[in-house]
């Protein structure tokens, strides 16, 4: 199975000039698309420290120039391996548009407050449902996993404030080169990457250098 790409040419004359503001182009151009479905949808590879890796998906819910967040069980297969090892990779795979971008960094908690203020946003039944499973875990049956959101759907009922599990809570991906791919024919792909480079500019921002791959 294969498939020939036919989109316009990414050049670095058409990059923004770091890449946070380059993703918030193309995450506007991919959430404006009717092809994506959950354009925040992210896959997250962590690694163990031996360098076993492991690959899943998660929804990106917050992006500024700090980094890229996403919420999890720090308990979790990823929660424990970001924590031996914080290196993650993220892919948004952007199949409709030929477009993926992939971020790599440091993995690093963030604060409680930011965690709590999210967790306040979310559905009662998603509140619920951190607490229900114990992600990652082996778990006998489905109806195991029911009952125990049962459980808690009797004690804090629709219109009650849960409580914060714990273990739950944000991880914000720090990136030291953030990728951006453009497919097109005969596989002669654009890759461009921008590269974090050590020091800070008159402002005291990042600065950035952005390379060419050969496909």
């Amino acid at each position: 199975m294969r498939e020939q790409y036919r989109t316009t040419e990414l050049s670095a004359a058409d990059l923004a000039p770091e890449p946070i503001a380059q993703f918030t182009r193309w995450f506007k151009e991919t959430a404006e698309n009717p092809a994506i479905h959950e354009p925040n949808a992210m896959i997250v590879s962590t690694a163990t420290p031996g360098g076993r890796p492991s690959s899943r998906t998660v929804l990106l819910k917050h992006y500024d120039r700090a980094g890229f967040v996403f919420f999890t069980n720090y308990d979790s297969r990823k929660g424990t391996e970001l924590a031996a090892n914080p290196y993650a990779s993220l892919l948004f795979p952007w199949h409709p548009l030929a477009r993926q971008i992939i971020v790599t960094g440091r993995a690093e908690r963030v604060g409680r407050d930011e965690t709590v203020a999210y967790f306040r946003t979310r559905p009662h039944g998603s509140q619920l449902g951190a607490w229900a499973s114990r992600q990652s875990s082996v778990i006998a049956s489905r109806a195991e996993l029911l009952a125990r959101y049962e459980e808690l759907a009797a004690r804090y009922p629709e219109g009650t404030q849960v409580p914060v599990p714990p273990e739950w809570g944000g991880v914000r991906v720090v990136p030291d080169a953030v990728e951006f791919w453009q497919g097109h024919e005969n596989r002669l792909h654009d890759r461009l990457r921008y590269v974090r480079e050590d020091g800070q500019d008159d402002q005291g921002d990042v600065t950035w250098r952005v390379e060419r791959l050969a496909p």
